[in-house]
């Protein structure tokens, strides 16, 4: 704050030293309230306080509110320091507005009329304190009000640079809030001429809110290429005294390079002009000469900011990937850095390498880095380096080095940090199965993986490994014999009983005529595991026990005796008693021919994209590189040259069939129906769906609980995490992307009627215009309300293209949420009850169930709508009594519940 008068504004020191010098929080509330009483005594005395002072008061205000207490005046003095043609007291007007004041408050039509009346004056410092109001708040208010004004602003030819500069980005800000500020037709022409301008300052500020033009809408701001491509030329082409005002430590311009390169990003590579790529290609090649020049200085700044120019050159390579030289050239200068003492270099090298592997031109450079990459992932200090170099192993392993790097991925998979060894496994897992020549070799890496992390081997991995081993003959009898030697360690996990059990009760007899792996071995060393597994692997071995009779009638007796004593004791597990005593009859009562006939061995399954895939994208949205995609099991093995080739054109269909059914946010869990569990002898071993293109809208099961999947379809999963205390509530919306493009203009707005706005208070944070492939965002919200969504959805073709679509979803914000549980005894109750009068007090409604009642499930939901359930109140134990209290911000209601079901009648009042 600048100093007035000599003093500084001595008062607001002494009160500042005060408030630190308080021994306690009472003291400090104390003093802060002593001095609010002078501040309101000073703005409601006769006496006319100058400019000076109101500043003074204000400030006081400010820092009274940054120590977390509610200011509720002093709004209007503020207001009149704005008319102020003193800096530091319009200045500080600005800064109480853009702190305190709320956008809905009867004083923003003064405020309004105070920034236009800044925004035409011939200071330029008073234009950019309210541009920088007008951007602080960035209220769609703000953006109607000034869409006019700003414009103007910034392409006028009368304008300063420096405000300018502004102008831009608080267009920007504006933008971000409503997308439809920005006027086109010839005033698109007259914002893409500001990258000619000559001020890099203001190059700099439009080049950011071009960037973010072009992602909305590309084809119309598309005549920026050529002149980012220009200014990039004359920027990298310069040396450090030709923009000495923008060179930092001997870098022209890093921060203006950057953007430049990243909006270049935004587009295909220029192909309708050979001049322009021919220029592009030339700065991206004197880019990467400059990066193998002598340092000009060995300050870490100078090296920082050669480095963001290099890494954002190389992504631009990357993206166009169209020039063999230059992704060959900059995956050479990324192998460099994969030796330097900066861990950070080490990780953006690593990062960079990982998309240069999936281009055909650059994936055999990749692969000279292997020995260092696998090194990396052994030696490296930093967890997220060498999970890093996991990445770039599984993205450059192709059918000459898979199993090599398979093996070293499990060889470091023993000393595996715990956060990256469950990502490890299912790499490995989807290595080995693209590239197995030898499924013998495939069974030994799934059972390899087990064997070492267990704990972290999913069920889509071991589900996946009977999938084939059941589709192929010629390993079948190599995977029971590897799965029963396995199965004799004294320490087995359970994931290999599992198997170990599936197998078995497949195949078991191929390997019985050895004495060492007898019917009588197998079953008594699938019987020694049996009491140190879970209920489930209890349950599937129940199922393998009778599938041993039909393989080997010879031990029909022992087997039998086991399901006898399950099925007589008092076991806890009522579902493996009756498993028991179902198998038990099945081998008693069927004949031979029924029994062959119903256990007969597993048909092949119908061949499908591995699931193990999706779950990976689903741990790593958006990072998946090109080599995840799994060809069909029954395929022929392609050779390495012409995998390589197909990838790219194979991998967006695919990866889309994969994640079409993933969840996004883990809110969602599968119906028991679709668990997929493996103990059902007749049952399908992988039944959840793989594909799922219906619309799922779960609104109404949210009056009972607070998070889950509120809405999906095959491009948007929208979740809801929520919290409610009293008349607040806080409600999370997560919308996730689940195709493999961009959502563009993804614009959530609110909608609700005119007697919900009276009655709720609103608050919405903004989101990002652009919901990235498989990506995540959150959006914060209060009120009962519904959103509409319109998203702009990109072609995953270089050509682009797309659809709008408009998604409304009513928000789960019922009035339930805002219940207390109240406790209270029967006498209370019934004397609240019958003092409840007349129809505005009393309701009652008697309805039909739909299903059989069920007692215990209504406790459960009426548990989950907010209310007490008070028990050993109503005489009728059946009934069902609650209580609580609705909090609204001025009053507490009361409210009493009575549920009186009728079994006989299959009916239930509510009172």
């Amino acid at each position: 704050m600048a100093p007035v008068r000599g003093d500084g504004m001595r008062g607001l020191a002494v009160f500042i030293s005060d408030i630190r010098n308080c021994k306690s929080k009472e003291a400090e509330i104390k003093r802060i309230n002593k001095e609010l009483a002078n501040i309101r005594s000073k703005f409601k005395g006769d006496k006319t306080l100058d400019g000076y002072q109101k500043k003074k008061y204000v400030c006081k205000l400010l820092f009274i509110f940054l120590l977390g207490h509610d200011i509720d005046f002093g709004h209007m003095e503020a207001v009149n320091l704005l008319s102020s043609n003193k800096y530091s007291e319009k200045q500080i007007g600005y800064l109480f507005i853009s702190v305190l004041v709320n956008t809905n408050s009867d004083l923003i039509k003064l405020i309004i009329q105070s920034i236009k009346n800044d925004l035409q004056s011939r200071n330029p410092i008073h234009v950019n304190l309210a541009l920088q109001c007008i951007a602080n708040i960035g209220s769609r208010d703000m953006a109607e009000a000034f869409s006019n004004e700003i414009p103007k602003l910034l392409v006028s030819g009368d304008t300063m640079d420096v405000v300018k500069q502004s102008a831009a980005l608080c267009l920007l800000r504006l933008f971000r809030t409503c997308p439809d500020i920005i006027p086109g037709g010839e005033w698109t022409s007259r914002i893409i001429h500001l990258l000619n301008d000559q001020h890099m300052g203001v190059v700099t500020a439009a080049t950011s809110l071009i960037d973010a033009l072009v992602k909305k809408n590309p084809e119309e701001y598309k005549g920026c290429v050529s002149l980012a491509v220009s200014r990039l030329s004359r920027i990298v082409t310069a040396s450090y005294t030709d923009l000495q005002d923008y060179t930092y430590y001997f870098v022209p311009a890093p921060w203006l390079s950057v953007k430049l390169l990243r909006l270049l990003q935004n587009y295909n590579p220029p192909t309708e002009d050979p001049g322009v790529r021919g220029r592009l290609n030339e700065c991206l090649e004197t880019i990467l000469n400059k990066a193998q020049e002598p340092p000009k200085s060995k300050k870490v700044q100078h090296s920082n900011a050669k480095n963001a120019v290099l890494f954002e050159a190389i992504n631009l390579i990357i993206h166009n990937d169209s020039e063999p030289s230059l992704l060959v050239r900059a995956c050479n200068q990324l192998g460099q850095f994969l030796s330097n003492r900066e861990t950070n270099l080490r990780y953006l090298a690593l990062e960079s390498m990982c998309h240069l592997a999936t281009s055909e031109f650059s994936h055999e450079a990749v692969k000279k880095h292997q020995e260092v990459v696998i090194l990396s992932m052994k030696m490296e200090k930093d967890v997220s380096v060498r999970q890093q170099a996991v990445d770039l192993l599984y993205a450059m392993c192709d059918r000459s080095n898979a199993e090599e790097i398979v093996q070293e991925m499990l060889n470091y998979l023993e000393t595996a940090d715990y956060s990256i060894r469950e990502e490890m496994v299912l790499k490995v897992a989807i290595l080995a199965e693209k590239y197995a020549t030898d499924y013998t070799w495939y069974v030994d890496v799934i059972l390899n993986l087990i064997r070492i992390a267990g704990d972290y081997v999913s069920e889509e991995v071991w589900y996946r490994v009977i999938q084939i081993v059941i589709n192929r003959e010629e390993v079948q009898g190599y995977a029971a014999k590897t799965v029963f030697e396995a199965l004799q360690a004294p320490a087995c996990h359970e994931n290999m009983v599992k198997v170990g059990g599936y197998i078995l009760g497949e195949f078991g007899n191929l390997i019985a005529g050895d004495s060492r792996s007898a019917p009588m071995v197998q079953f008594k060393l699938l019987h020694s595991k049996y009491h140190l597994c879970s209920s489930m692997t209890r349950a599937l071995l129940l199922s393998t026990y009778i599938k041993f009779i039909n393989l080997f009638p010879e031990i029909r007796g022992t087997i039998q005796d086991v399901f006898r004593q399950h099925s007589n004791l008092r076991s806890a597990d009522a579902e493996l008693q009756q498993r028991a005593s179902e198998y038990l009859q099945l081998s008693i009562v069927a004949s031979t021919d029924v029994l062959a006939t119903v256990l007969e061995e597993m048909p092949s399954f119908p061949e499908r994209e591995s699931s193990i895939l999706a779950v990976l994208k689903k741990k790593k949205p958006g990072r998946v590189p090109e080599n995840a995609e799994i060809r069909d099991n029954k395929s022929p093995v392609p050779n390495s040259h012409n995998a390589h080739n197909n990838a790219q054109t194979n991998h967006t269909s695919s990866a889309n069939n994969a994640n079409a059914s993933s969840d996004l946010l883990g809110l969602s869990t599968p119906p028991a129906s679709q668990s997929g569990t493996l103990i059902d002898v007749l049952g399908d071993i992988y039944s959840t769906a793989n594909g799922n293109s219906n619309v799922v809208n779960n609104s109404k099961k949210f009056v009972f609980k607070n998070n889950g999947v509120l809405f999906e379809n095959d491009l948007l999963q929208i979740g809801v995490k929520s919290e409610f205390r009293q008349n607040l509530g806080r409600l999370g919306l997560y919308y996730g992307n689940k195709t493999q493009t961009a959502l563009q203009n993804f614009v959530p707005t609110l909608q609700w009627s005119a007697e919900d706005a009276l009655k709720l208070n609103v608050q919405i944070k903004a989101v990002e215009p652009t919901l990235e492939a498989g990506a995540q965002i959150q959006q914060l919200l209060t009120g009962n309300v519904s959103i509409t969504i319109s998203v702009h959805r990109r072609s995953s073709s270089r050509s682009g293209g797309g659809a709008q679509q408009k998604i409304t979803v009513n928000l789960p914000l019922t009035i339930n949420k805002f219940f207390e549980p109240t406790e209270m005894n029967a006498e209370s109750f019934f004397a609240r009850w019958r003092n409840l009068g007349g129809e505005q007090q009393r309701a009652q409604r008697v309805f039909k169930a739909q299903q059989p009642l069920d007692l215990p499930g209504a406790r459960n939901k009426l548990t989950g709508f907010g209310m007490q359930l008070l028990d050993s109140i109503d005489p009728n134990p059946d009934n069902m009594v609650c209580a609580g209290i609705i909090h609204t911000q001025a009053h507490k209601v009361g409210c009493l519940m009575r549920l009186e079901p009728n079994k006989q009648a299959q009916s239930a009042s509510a009172r």
